[in-house]
């Protein structure tokens, strides 16, 4: 008897990705070292997997509007915190979200219906990328205990709570 692979598990599903979000040195303190081996795993589960690097490019609202200059190019706060395994795609992103057309284009051409998202900070990139994929047709999952805020748990607590209204409690695993 032929054993019949279980669609439930995210590796053997070729309709779910994996997207960590801005997991990199400059975010990870004493309220995110705790995802770091979460997301070391999370990696290998998946067939699709893609992994953002904020980028604080020159001109960028974070410089004109916010006046935070860290995360500039080639700077110490930039590399990865994890080394990703093989096959994970890299995304430079400048702003909050990485949910570009061409990104949606890839999805999609690739059949994925579901993206799991894990990643720093809940209360700024992962809940403008889970946002961001719900809008584009996309079931977001987030993966709440590899999610942290590098400002405190009371932000990654606040996050959940809002993304539970925009997405959905049944997308906050």
């Amino acid at each position: 008897m032929t054993k019949q692979p279980n669609r439930d598990l995210p590796a053997e599903n070729p309709r779910r990705a994996l997207l960590i979000v801005d997991v990199q040195v400059g975010f990870v303190n004493d309220a995110t070292r705790h995802i770091l081996p979460k997301v070391v795993a999370l990696q290998s589960q998946y067939a699709h997997v893609y992994a953002t690097r904020f980028v604080n490019t020159e001109g960028s609202p974070y410089r004109k509007l916010l006046d935070w200059h860290r995360f500039y190019a080639n700077s110490g706060d930039v590399p990865l915190a994890f080394e990703p395994v093989d096959g994970v795609q890299v995304i430079d992103k400048n702003v909050y979200t990485c949910i570009t057309p061409a990104f949606v284009e890839e999805l999609r051409g690739k059949g994925i219906e579901e993206v799991a998202i894990c990643g720093i900070d809940t209360d700024a990139c992962v809940t403008q990328c889970a946002v961001d994929l719900f809008q584009n047709g996309f079931r977001p999952l987030l993966i709440s205990e590899a999610c942290a805020s590098h400002a405190g748990a009371e932000y990654h607590e606040a996050a959940l709570r809002i993304l539970a209204r925009l997405i959905g409690k049944k997308q906050i695993v």
